[in-house]
């Protein structure tokens, strides 16, 4: 957000000394009273900190005593045990299972990975779609073609200027959307039976693609809170015959992660030392909360092994299936496999997007979604701590629009999954993320639908499922 509230400036200071344990657990918060008069807000702001802090799970109330920083102020659920050695994926059938349930009428969409359509400048879009076909002359019909509409990647290279990233043109290629991105990068540096790493957990399309490509997945531990783990990454490195890593440093799904900056780093120095390519999956990177961005691994190449992948479907204009890869050295062995599956991504697509981001107001957009998704993040939080069963730990993410959430009891929730359907609910469980399923007690949970009405009874629904299920 370009600034932060009052309580949450006062939210983050106390996040702040809790973390460094300047407040350490145990110790009681200044009261309401006593908070206003030295911070010189209202009572009400201080209220408002402090119910943030008690959703992160980093404080908890007394009755007649005041807030006290909680003894175990990790929320983070624990990370996974590194994979000791590369298996092959089959989760596919289980990864259909879900996403069928995502197309039932009336559904609410807590496991769905795109937040509300209501979000998107959808009028804005189909009017840069008409002013761009108009602009359309009939020679570029065949122009854009693979590497895609040169208007619409030049637009692409200066958001990466933007964002402190030297990207040129010519090593961008429009795609139909960013898995096919991510799949043509993976399918370009393997072959059959080659390791991949991937993180633990991880998003399920990148498992399916490793199983659809017969790859080998060896899986990294993923922190809810500081992304993959680095010293386990060495180990791998040093383990096997690695030639690719699949990883999402921003907003990672389903975690929520966030690996900080000297970690993306060390990271592109680990792969570069080895040569191993880097797919950066970034397709959250426009939907952080803070004041700035942070820097892709991509940033930190100076090779050309890291393939950044981003995609519009997130944050601007899904169903227009418009994403990219900026391919590094990679680029024309990637321009050449797109010609040879899809040939093009479509023409009007890529003429509304070049269209809507030289005239339509993409920044405005972006900090109305970005305002709106931290505010919506702060209202699931609190209602998940709410009706979630003592014992829950979620993620805190900063950015993007998933918590993860790890349950009490060994709570099998692909079975939750099941039972939630039948109360017109759709969750994501923990087994599709990973091929090897440690996480059956994990879900992961979609906030991203603001106006929807039905968010909180179907949160509610959803606590007490649970607590029958203890």
């Amino acid at each position: 957000m370009a600034s932060l509230r009052r309580y949450q400036r006062y939210a983050e200071e106390l996040t702040g000394m809790i973390r460094r344990g300047d407040l350490p657990p145990g110790a009681r918060l200044p009261s309401v009273r006593e908070a206003s008069r030295t911070r010189r807000i209202s009572p009400a702001t201080v209220f408002e900190a402090f119910y943030l802090l008690q959703a992160r799970g980093l404080i908890e109330s007394r009755p007649r005593s005041g807030f006290y920083v909680r003894h175990v102020p990790a929320v983070a659920p624990p990370r996974a045990v590194a994979a000791p050695r590369s298996r092959h994926v089959a989760v596919s059938e289980l990864v259909f299972e879900v996403l069928a349930a995502t197309r039932r009428p009336g559904v609410v969409p807590l496991g769905s990975a795109f937040p509300g359509a209501d979000l998107f400048p959808l009028p804005q879009l189909a009017r840069a779609l008409s002013a761009g076909m108009r602009r359309l002359e009939p020679a570029n019909i065949v122009a854009d073609l693979p590497p895609g509409n040169e208007r619409l990647r030049r637009q692409i290279a200066l958001r990466y200027e933007l964002s402190g990233t030297h990207v040129a043109p010519e090593e961008i290629v429009i795609t139909n959307g960013a898995l096919e991105a991510l799949t043509l990068a993976l399918q370009v540096v393997t072959r059959p039976g080659d390791a991949v790493i991937v993180e633990s957990p991880c998003f399920y399309a990148a498992l399916q693609a490793l199983e659809r490509l017969r790859l080998k997945a060896v899986e990294i531990p993923c922190d809810p809170r500081q992304g993959v783990d680095l010293a386990a990454l060495r180990g791998a490195l040093k383990r096997h015959d690695l030639k690719a890593c699949w990883l999402m440093p921003s907003f990672q799904n389903p975690t929520g992660a966030s690996m900080p900056e000297p970690n993306r780093r060390e990271l592109v120095r680990m792969l570069a030392a080895r040569d191993v390519p880097l797919i950066e999956d970034d397709v959250y990177a426009e939907l952080y909360y803070g004041r700035h961005p942070p820097r892709p691994a991509k940033s930190f190449d100076t090779r050309g092994l890291v393939m950044h992948c981003g995609s519009f479907s997130k944050c601007l204009a899904p169903g227009y299936r418009v994403g990219w890869v900026a391919a590094g050295r990679h680029a024309q062995a990637i321009t050449r496999a797109k010609i040879m599956t899809t040939l093009s991504t479509a023409v009007p697509s890529q003429q509304a997007l070049a269209e809507y981001l030289a005239h339509g107001g993409y920044e405005r957009h972006l900090r109305r979604l970005r305002r709106i998704l931290a505010r919506q993040h702060e209202i699931a939080a609190r209602l998940f701590a709410r009706h979630f069963p003592a014992g829950t730990r979620f993620s805190s993410p900063e950015g993007g629009y998933f918590l993860w959430a790890e349950l009490p009891g060994g709570i099998d929730t692909l079975q939750l999954h099941r039972h939630a359907l039948e109360q017109g609910i759709n969750i994501a469980p923990g087994a599709i993320f990973s091929a090897t399923v440690p996480f059956r007690h994990c879900l992961r949970l979609n906030y991203g639908h603001p106006r929807n009405t039905t968010f909180e009874p179907a949160v509610r629904t959803i606590g007490e499922l649970i607590k029958l299920a203890a």
